[in-house]
């Protein structure tokens, strides 16, 4: 999720969440002048949708707080899809916002919203099941890429990267996180639906290259054949060392070479990225044994999820001076770990969001103390507030999208109307 593209997708599910806990009051009356597209503009239109804003905005009782959900609510649906039917099946491509490619990761956030709509609107699920359809292609035409082109021909912008993208490709950053996120939206929609249709054949083979490909990047011997580097003057760009990252010790994690921000990790093992791909795999592995009959493949991934798992918690914890034993944020398999977040998801602070672990986990709270105090490096201070930062964004922005995390894994209602309130005085009305 890039930091401008995604402030507005992620921002919908707290108001969501916000409008059933309706505790928020305010004098403020914001004027109620719709920022949404024309009718007749809108990419795509869902009566479920349009129902969904009418009833959540009835239940805030923040004038300014509900003219923001409606308005952000449905965004992607207004602005960003491309959909038809395409021999006889769906194709929907999700553009990412402000960049005309789709992101794997991005695209599955931006729908997930309306995932619980698609069993009362038949348009709804038929984008859901378009969607699925294309990421596999995606994923089928490289693994290793985190966004695309819908011409899947069109030559990249980034064609000066080495390697170089091949056509359809708009950036081939390896992301663990991109490949889960295909796993989640079809997990999300064979458990709400029960359909295994938009499970064929190319989605067959896009998920067994997903697990050969984390398979393949656990570097079991030491080595991948992935390398990215690019000409530029960000460090956060590519990787160190002619774009094969720091050194790691094979210990059964999968190495990640970029985090959700597309940034260059610094140590190979993404903590919360390896969490997210036990999580999917294990999705996989039901997906493939109650959906598609297929034990042997599900038997395949319940034991991938279990050695990442064991790695985890062996080498991707470590015993901070002040908070304890702490999940980190990346490692690399010799003791060596780096405390800190990022705001982009999968972070540390959103995986009970994710369903990864409860609030309540004892591992997990001790690792959001840290992750909300000023022991954390990228826990940001402001005149108008605090929160999750980024290295994508430098040292002096906080990212909206890491603001509405913390509200959404906490169980403190006083905390939740801080983060609440800060996004509303924060938005500069847009």
């Amino acid at each position: 999720m890039k930091g401008k593209k995604m402030i507005r997708r992620n921002r919908t599910a707290v108001l969501i969440w916000m409008g059933w806990l309706a505790s928020v009051s305010s004098a403020e009356v914001q004027e109620s002048v719709s920022r949404r597209p024309p009718v007749e503009k809108r990419t795509f239109v869902s009566e479920a949708v349009e129902e969904m804003i009418r009833q959540v905005k009835s239940r805030i009782r923040d004038p300014k707080l509900a003219w923001m959900f409606e308005n952000c609510y449905p965004n992607t649906l207004d602005t960003t899809v491309d959909f038809e039917v395409v021999d006889g099946q769906p194709d929907t491509f999700i553009i990412t916002g402000d960049i005309d490619a789709m992101w794997l990761r991005d695209s599955t956030c931006q729908v997930w919203p309306y995932l619980p709509l698609i069993e009362r609107d038949a348009k709804l699920r038929q984008l859901m099941g378009g969607l699925i359809r294309r990421q596999a292609k995606c994923v089928l035409l490289d693994p290793y890429a985190n966004a695309f082109y819908k011409d899947m021909q069109r030559a990249s912008e980034w064609r000066s990267d080495r390697p170089s993208p091949g056509p359809g490709v708009h950036e081939r950053k390896w992301e663990v996180d991109s490949l889960c996120y295909v796993i989640r939206l079809a997990y999300g929609y064979w458990q709400r639906t029960g359909d295994v249709s938009c499970f064929d054949s190319d989605w067959d083979r896009a998920m067994r290259l997903i697990v050969a490909t984390f398979r393949m990047e656990q570097r079991k011997d030491g080595q991948s054949p992935y390398r990215f580097s690019r000409t530029t003057s960000r460090m956060t760009d590519a990787p160190v060392f002619d774009g094969t990252g720091q050194p790691m010790r094979p210990v059964g994690m999968i190495a990640s070479m970029f985090r959700p921000s597309d940034d260059a990790t610094v140590l190979p093992f993404l903590i919360p990225s390896n969490l997210f791909a036990v999580q999917s795999v294990r999705q996989l592995a039901e997906i493939y044994e109650k959906g598609l009959k297929e034990k042997a493949f599900a038997k395949e991934c319940r034991q991938l999820a279990e050695v990442v798992e064991r790695a985890v918690r062996t080498w991707g914890i470590g015993n901070h001076p002040q908070y304890g034993k702490i999940y980190a944020y990346e490692a690399d398999g010799f003791g060596n770990v780096l405390f800190m977040d990022d705001a982009n998801v999968p972070s540390l602070l959103s995986l009970p969001y994710l369903g990864i672990c409860r609030p309540q986990d004892a591992l997990y709270r001790r690792t959001r103390r840290f992750l909300l105090s000023e022991m954390n490096p990228w826990r940001l201070k402001a005149k108008a507030g605090e929160g999750p930062g980024s290295p994508h964004t430098g040292k002096t922005h906080i990212w909206p999208m890491g603001i509405i995390l913390q509200a959404l894994t906490s169980q403190d209602v006083q905390e939740i109307r801080g983060c609440l309130h800060l996004l509303k005085t924060t938005d500069a009305d847009t």
